[in-house]
Protein backbone atom coordinates (compact mmCIF):
# COMPACT_ATOMS: atom_id res chain seq x y z
CA UNK A 1 0.00 0.00 0.00
CA UNK A 2 1.56 3.28 -0.93
CA UNK A 3 1.10 6.45 1.12
CA UNK A 4 1.76 10.15 0.25
CA UNK A 5 2.51 12.87 2.79
CA UNK A 6 2.16 16.62 1.85
CA UNK A 7 3.43 19.54 3.78
CA UNK A 8 3.69 23.42 3.23
CA UNK A 9 4.98 26.72 5.40
CA UNK A 10 5.19 29.92 4.83
CA UNK A 11 7.12 32.45 6.23
CA UNK A 12 7.50 36.16 6.59
CA UNK A 13 10.47 38.03 6.34
CA UNK A 14 10.56 37.56 9.80
CA UNK A 15 10.32 33.89 9.20
CA UNK A 16 7.82 33.64 11.52
CA UNK A 17 4.33 31.67 9.59
CA UNK A 18 2.35 34.48 8.09
CA UNK A 19 -1.41 32.72 8.35
CA UNK A 20 -4.55 34.21 9.49
CA UNK A 21 -7.44 32.02 9.36
CA UNK A 22 -6.06 29.95 6.82
CA UNK A 23 -4.69 32.64 4.61
CA UNK A 24 -1.25 33.74 4.05
CA UNK A 25 -1.11 37.43 5.32
CA UNK A 26 0.19 40.42 2.97
CA UNK A 27 3.57 41.13 3.12
CA UNK A 28 7.05 39.58 1.66
CA UNK A 29 7.15 35.13 2.15
CA UNK A 30 8.47 31.99 1.21
CA UNK A 31 7.48 28.80 1.16
CA UNK A 32 8.39 25.47 1.52
CA UNK A 33 6.80 22.69 0.48
CA UNK A 34 7.91 19.13 1.68
CA UNK A 35 6.32 15.77 -0.32
CA UNK A 36 7.30 12.59 0.76
CA UNK A 37 6.04 9.10 -0.60
CA UNK A 38 6.43 5.38 0.50
CA UNK A 39 5.49 2.08 0.66
CA UNK A 40 3.82 -0.24 3.07
CA UNK A 41 6.47 -2.84 4.94
CA UNK A 42 9.13 -0.73 3.87
CA UNK A 43 9.94 -2.14 0.33
CA UNK A 44 10.82 0.60 -0.68
CA UNK A 45 12.50 3.80 1.01
CA UNK A 46 10.68 6.78 1.68
CA UNK A 47 11.34 9.60 -1.34
CA UNK A 48 11.94 13.00 -0.95
CA UNK A 49 10.70 15.63 -3.75
CA UNK A 50 12.23 18.75 -2.58
CA UNK A 51 14.68 20.04 -0.37
CA UNK A 52 16.16 23.48 0.95
CA UNK A 53 19.50 24.73 -0.37
CA UNK A 54 21.44 27.78 1.19
CA UNK A 55 23.84 29.08 -1.63
CA UNK A 56 26.10 31.60 -0.24
CA UNK A 57 28.00 34.09 -2.92
CA UNK A 58 31.93 34.09 -3.05
CA UNK A 59 33.91 37.08 -1.54
CA UNK A 60 34.12 40.00 -3.68
CA UNK A 61 38.42 39.50 -3.03
CA UNK A 62 37.90 36.07 -4.89
CA UNK A 63 35.71 37.49 -7.63
CA UNK A 64 38.56 40.35 -8.34
CA UNK A 65 41.13 37.79 -8.58
CA UNK A 66 39.16 35.56 -10.76
CA UNK A 67 38.50 38.38 -13.10
CA UNK A 68 42.26 38.67 -13.23
CA UNK A 69 43.93 35.59 -14.01
CA UNK A 70 41.08 35.73 -16.56
CA UNK A 71 41.99 38.45 -18.33
CA UNK A 72 45.61 38.02 -17.83
CA UNK A 73 44.94 34.07 -19.79
CA UNK A 74 43.02 35.41 -22.51
CA UNK A 75 45.45 38.65 -23.22
CA UNK A 76 42.35 40.94 -22.60
CA UNK A 77 42.71 44.86 -22.23
CA UNK A 78 43.11 46.66 -18.66
CA UNK A 79 39.72 48.19 -20.05
CA UNK A 80 38.00 45.11 -20.03
CA UNK A 81 35.44 44.96 -17.98
CA UNK A 82 34.47 41.61 -16.51
CA UNK A 83 31.53 40.85 -14.41
CA UNK A 84 30.44 37.88 -12.07
CA UNK A 85 27.53 37.20 -14.75
CA UNK A 86 30.43 37.27 -17.37
CA UNK A 87 30.95 33.97 -19.54
CA UNK A 88 34.34 32.70 -20.45
CA UNK A 89 32.94 31.75 -24.13
CA UNK A 90 31.82 35.37 -24.18
CA UNK A 91 35.06 36.85 -23.93
CA UNK A 92 36.67 34.31 -26.48
CA UNK A 93 37.04 31.71 -24.30
CA UNK A 94 37.25 28.19 -26.13
CA UNK A 95 38.08 24.78 -24.16
CA UNK A 96 41.91 25.29 -24.11
CA UNK A 97 41.47 28.81 -22.75
CA UNK A 98 39.09 27.62 -19.89
CA UNK A 99 41.63 24.31 -18.88
CA UNK A 100 44.16 27.57 -19.14
CA UNK A 101 42.03 29.51 -16.58
CA UNK A 102 41.66 26.78 -13.97
CA UNK A 103 45.12 25.88 -14.10
CA UNK A 104 45.75 29.32 -13.13
CA UNK A 105 43.27 29.48 -10.50
CA UNK A 106 44.50 26.34 -9.07
CA UNK A 107 48.08 28.15 -8.90
CA UNK A 108 47.09 31.02 -7.56
CA UNK A 109 44.79 29.86 -4.17
CA UNK A 110 46.65 26.78 -3.74
CA UNK A 111 43.94 24.41 -4.86
CA UNK A 112 43.28 21.16 -7.14
CA UNK A 113 40.16 21.22 -9.37
CA UNK A 114 38.57 18.08 -10.52
CA UNK A 115 37.58 17.72 -13.94
CA UNK A 116 34.43 17.15 -13.79
CA UNK A 117 33.78 20.22 -11.79
CA UNK A 118 36.09 22.46 -14.46
CA UNK A 119 34.52 21.22 -16.65
CA UNK A 120 30.93 23.13 -15.11
CA UNK A 121 33.11 26.44 -15.20
CA UNK A 122 31.71 28.78 -17.47
CA UNK A 123 31.62 32.32 -15.66
CA UNK A 124 33.78 34.03 -13.02
CA UNK A 125 31.20 33.63 -10.18
CA UNK A 126 31.00 30.00 -11.01
CA UNK A 127 34.58 29.74 -10.76
CA UNK A 128 34.56 32.04 -7.43
CA UNK A 129 32.25 29.99 -6.06
CA UNK A 130 34.23 26.95 -6.80
CA UNK A 131 37.43 28.18 -5.31
CA UNK A 132 35.81 29.60 -2.30
CA UNK A 133 34.24 26.22 -1.75
CA UNK A 134 37.68 24.02 -2.25
CA UNK A 135 39.47 26.62 -0.14
CA UNK A 136 37.55 25.70 2.78
CA UNK A 137 37.47 22.25 2.22
CA UNK A 138 41.78 22.19 2.00
CA UNK A 139 43.30 20.97 5.12
CA UNK A 140 45.42 23.79 6.81
CA UNK A 141 48.98 22.97 6.35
Amino acid sequence: MATISATSATFGASLKPCFKNNKVTGGTSTTLKMVRAGWGKNVFPALRTSRFNVCCAAKPETVQKVCEIVKKQLALSDETELTPESKFAALGADSLDTVEIVMGLEEEFGISVEEESSQNITTVQEAADLIEKLVQKKPEA
